[in-house]
């Protein structure tokens, strides 16, 4: 090796330093530990739960739809205050009035909005691994006890219970912050994109799953039952193998745990408990970008929303579809939304790869996508009438689908925008979206008098896409991906800890038949 090396540096007649003289082999040993990371590890299992644990929160919001109809015995009449009879099965079937199933559809999102807020700071100060967790088993329980609370007291207590699953609701801004703790930059899209496509998985389970339950021997009951076991298992993976913070990980391997640390240069400094969390709130609510993530958020809320509720009212109103033509069509927007989702995510992860696409053309791109596309199919939907079903059904089926593009565009921007308070900024907007979705259905109940006035829903359709419109161009000139400077408080940057400092393999040995690693796995 020493003949070889003065061979190459003849002309030197002085000895290289050390420094000089170890300098490329210490790069090889950087480059090889960076590719000692594991493909797949802890990171990819904290995807896969967040997946798991969005479809079952998501299955527990919506069944709700098909167990009211399922609930509702409409061939008898009554007061709408109890039960107006049992079908074959002996199951109790109710004569609820339209007024009174509003009630019990909306009153989850207004818990919800109610939620959003608190549990983004409940998140950054107890961990996303307790709020979640609590937060779904509170509202599996409530979804077992829904049975023998109706036959107990009828609607109200219906209502009564899906308020307190709306407050139980912390999903999203635990979800922002999970992610956020731990996605490298590199990945986050890839890992976030797959997270969030838990949701659609959801949509899809809460209508074919659900109208399956209430046809089979257990009936309306078990749908609520077979929620509630699903959201408890999660519990209990999601107690054993999830973790807040890399840091906290019981089984990690060494490598991955400096390469995640190293990336996102979390500040986890050994404070004591009793000082009191610094949350940069001037700095979130006079940011130009959180506002414009917001209209952007809001906009895209307004357009799903409307195609969730108000759209089988349409197609039965204007099209004349009947009820079972109506299940499998709505489902059927959001399989192709679910595979989307994939398709979407594929193609960023070669843009990103590929460099052709820094992440803010990335997220505007992917966001104007999901806002101008299904603005432009609201308004041909406008136009089509009674004689153009199947490109009715075309139209609804892909203004869905291309929707899920703002999974990219929109839904992974608040980590960008702050890592150190994903969830944070998640639990602000998402009040907000709640909002929007509360009003979606009293907006349109002014402006269509008649479900069968193809002209009323011009308006309807004519206005949603007019705030879509609106949202994609506040999101193109003030929306960004890059971190804002509120991100960090002033008093907390300083140096970081030793196992914060940019990636480098703690425990290698370059030998000549590879690097050895030592996996660190922390006992239970």
């Amino acid at each position: 090796m020493q003949a070889s090396l003065e061979n190459a540096v003849a002309p030197v007649t002085q000895p290289s330093p050390p420094l000089f003289r170890n300098l490329s082999g210490s790069m090889d040993a950087i480059e090889d530990s960076r590719k000692a990371v594991p493909r797949l590890g802890m990171r990819h299992l904290q995807a896969v739960l967040l997946f798991i644990g969005l479809a079952a929160n998501t299955i527990l919001q919506l069944n709700v739809g098909v167990a009211v109809v399922a609930m509702t015995n409409t061939t008898t009449a009554g007061d709408g205050d109890g039960s107006e009879g049992e079908n074959e099965r002996d199951i109790p079937q109710y004569n609820w009035t339209e007024v009174q199933k509003s009630y019990i559809l909306s009153s989850f999102y207004w818990g919800s909005a109610l939620a959003q807020f608190p549990a983004g700071y409940l998140c950054k100060r107890f961990g996303s691994k307790a709020v979640l967790f609590w937060g779904t088993l509170g509202s599996s329980l409530l979804s077992a006890l829904t049975p023998h609370g109706v036959y107990a007291a009828g609607w109200q207590a219906f209502c009564a219970i899906r308020l307190l699953q709306g407050l139980c609701q912390v999903t999203w801004p635990c979800i922002h912050q999970h992610l956020a703790n731990w996605c490298p930059e590199a990945e986050r899209t890839r890992l976030g994109a797959f997270a969030y496509t838990g949701f659609d998985c959801g949509n899809v389970l809460a209508m074919y799953a659900a109208g399956m339950i209430a046809s089979s021997p257990l009936g309306w009951p078990g749908i609520s039952y077979s929620a509630a076991t699903l959201g408890l298992v999660w519990c209990v993976l999601w107690l054993f193998l999830g973790a807040s913070r890399v840091t906290e990980a019981r089984c990690i391997g060494e490598v991955e745990k400096c390469y995640i640390l190293g990336d996102l240069q979390r500040s986890e400094r050994k404070e004591p408990r009793s000082k009191k969390m610094q949350i940069p709130w001037r700095g979130i609510f006079t940011s130009a970008p959180v506002y414009a993530l917001l209209c952007a958020r809001c906009a895209d809320t307004w357009g799903l929303s409307t195609m969730q509720q108000e759209l089988p009212a349409y197609l039965s109103g204007v099209l004349r579809l009947d009820m079972q033509s109506n299940a499998l069509f709505s489902a059927l927007p959001f399989l192709l939304m679910w595979g989307m989702c994939y398709v979407y995510l594929l193609i960023a992860d070669v843009l990103l790869q590929k460099k052709w696409l820094g992440l803010t053309a990335l997220r505007k791109t992917y966001t104007s996508i999901a806002l101008w596309a299904p603005a432009s199919i609201m308004l041909a939907l406008g136009f089509v009438g009674e004689g153009h079903q199947n490109l009715v059904l075309l139209l609804i089926t892909l203004s869905v689908g291309v929707s899920s593009a703002a999974t990219i565009g929109t839904e992974l921007n608040t980590i960008d925008l702050s890592p150190n308070y994903a969830g944070i900024l998640a639990g602000i907007i998402t009040s907000f979206t709640n909002l929007v979705a509360l009003l979606t259905p009293l907006v349109v109940g002014v402006l269509v008098t008649d479900s069968r006035e193809r002209g009323q829903w011009q308006v309807v359709f004519c206005l949603v896409a007019g705030v879509l419109f609106a949202g994609n161009v506040i999101f193109l000139i003030w929306g960004t991906a890059v971190t804002q400077p509120w991100n960090e408080a002033p008093e907390l940057r300083g140096e970081l800890e030793p196992e914060e400092k940019p990636f480098q393999l703690p425990a290698q040995e370059v030998a000549d038949n590879g690097i050895g690693l030592r996996i660190n796995c922390k006992n239970p």
